[in-house]
């Protein structure tokens, strides 16, 4: 089974005023930690969908085999790069969707997620965290008509919601901790 990792850093962070996909933690960038956890897991192709700072991300990693996909569309909202991500990675069997501010993401989870959709034939498996499904979440090909009919401002959790009995789980409690805002970042920090 060929599953691809789909990684969204297009936005501009407006709220933290500063690129969290460039962040660092534990000696390397957040989109990088994301991007090593699914080259890590297994995961090929692994497309990084850039906006705003592309230049400065596709420069942080240049040594990881991973696609740099320009969204030229990103100011319209977190669809446009899922779009973009599902559009270039087509031909895989599944697709693992990741934000590039969850920190705590890593191989193992990638693999978790994998793993559950192989046992349970379930065509979404997400992270279960704060009483909520979401991302890192994995999208059976099934799936793939329905990503790319998202609206711009809709992410990925519009399908774990909409069809919950399609949807199997694997408990990643520290799902919850994203970097949003400065003081997210000062707590990861600490």
């Amino acid at each position: 089974m060929r599953i691809g990792a789909i990684i969204l850093a297009a936005g501009s962070s407006s709220r933290l005023v500063q690129p969290k996909q460039l962040l660092r933690y534990v000696g390397e960038t957040l989109v990088r930690r994301a991007a090593r956890a699914a080259i890590d897991a297994g995961c090929a192709p692994v497309a990084v969908v850039v906006g705003l700072e592309r230049k400065e991300i596709a420069d942080g990693l240049h040594d990881l085999e991973v696609i740099i996909l320009p969204n030229e569309s990103w100011q319209r909202g977190m669809g446009t790069s899922i779009r973009a991500g599902v559009d270039a990675l087509k031909g895989c069997d599944a697709l693992i969707i990741l934000a590039c501010d969850q920190p705590h993401v890593d191989a193992n989870l990638i693999r978790q997620l994998a793993a559950r959709h192989q046992e349970t034939q379930i065509p979404m498996v997400a992270s279960a965290y704060a009483g909520t499904l979401g991302v890192p979440a994995l999208f059976a090909r099934e799936c793939f008509e329905n990503l790319l009919s998202l609206g711009g401002k809709e992410g990925a959790k519009t399908l774990l919601t909409a069809q919950p009995a399609q949807v199997a789980r694997v408990n990643f409690p520290e799902g919850e901790i994203d970097i949003d805002t400065p003081p997210d970042h000062q707590t990861l920090l600490r």
